[in-house]
């Protein structure tokens, strides 16, 4: 994953952007009816219960939009609510409250619906070594929000994109004509670029595991698309030479069973991908 400094900065220009898109030159509906100088209250409703997230970023909006605007939390990040609970109320600018609410709304709504679905996987995943991992199959534009939700919901975070972890997949080794030139490759342009990425590789069965295993300096290698038995050989074949990561059509039927193969982690984009919004309003009072 990137470093804080990055990520911060990812949050910061969701933020610009969607106030860009969202309230371009002017709340007009607002401006046309509540004087600039009218001041509110609005309080976060919880619709359904879930893992609450976004309540951080939420706050970073209220300062964007007017740094005046006063959030008193009742409710953190990570924690579990039921219909009817207030998560925080806001007060200040009448506008600014309007001017912030969509966005507000739309990322916890998001973020909390996300963080929901990891938390159910970890708790599939208690008593076994394997960590839940998110993918890059997230909503442009959005993903440092989408990977924060996961770890509010206690998963862990895959690489960010493209730049800061090598992962030789099916088409790059494909491409690149097989699996021994698509790393011997990546050690050397890594070398002559002076970067150090981790290498991840991913194998579609146990002869390309045996072949991956050849090569030095493997982070983790990917079992791909494997059933159980497969896997569990996998595990025995890599043992301790690096990490194990298991990914392809898991869902919660199948999840459990794959952590006990011994694999460290199961990546999954359902995470991201395939999840409904939580229930959330934001109600003046």
């Amino acid at each position: 994953m990137i470093n804080e400094k990055q990520f911060n900065n990812e949050l910061q220009l969701i933020i610009q952007n969607a106030i860009r898109e969202d309230v371009g030159d002017g709340d007009h509906s607002s401006l046309a009816c509540i004087p600039a100088s009218a001041t509110g209250k609005a309080q976060l409703i919880v619709k359904e219960n879930g893992i609450i997230a976004g309540v951080a970023f939420a706050k970073m909006i209220f300062e964007y939009v007017d740094s005046n605007l006063k959030v008193e939390t009742f409710i953190t990040d990570g924690t579990p609510v039921k219909k009817g609970d207030v998560v925080f109320h806001v007060s200040g600018s009448s506008q600014a409250i309007l001017k912030s609410e969509r966005l507000v709304l739309n990322s916890m709504q998001r973020m909390s619906a996300i963080a929901t679905k990891t938390k159910s996987y970890v708790d599939l995943l208690q008593g076994t070594k394997t960590q839940i991992l998110d993918t890059r199959k997230t909503t442009p534009g959005f993903r440092a929000c989408e990977k924060w939700a996961v770890k509010i919901g206690g998963g862990e975070n895959h690489r960010f994109a493209l730049y800061d972890m090598i992962m030789l997949k099916d088409n790059h080794i494909d491409f690149a004509g097989g699996i021994t030139l698509a790393i011997n490759k990546t050690k050397a342009y890594l070398k002559e670029n002076n970067l150090d990425l981790k290498i991840i590789v991913e194998a579609r069965d146990l002869g390309e595991i045996k072949e991956i295993l050849e090569s030095e300096g493997i982070y983790r290698i990917l079992i791909d698309n494997l059933d159980f038995e497969d896997t569990k050989k996998a595990v025995a074949l890599i043992g301790d030479q690096c990490q194990t990561e298991s990914s392809g059509n898991i869902n919660e039927n199948t999840i459990r069973s794959y952590a006990e193969c011994g694999v460290d982690y199961i990546s999954s984009g359902a995470l991201t991908h395939s999840i409904y919004n939580m229930d959330l309003s934001l109600k003046a009072f």
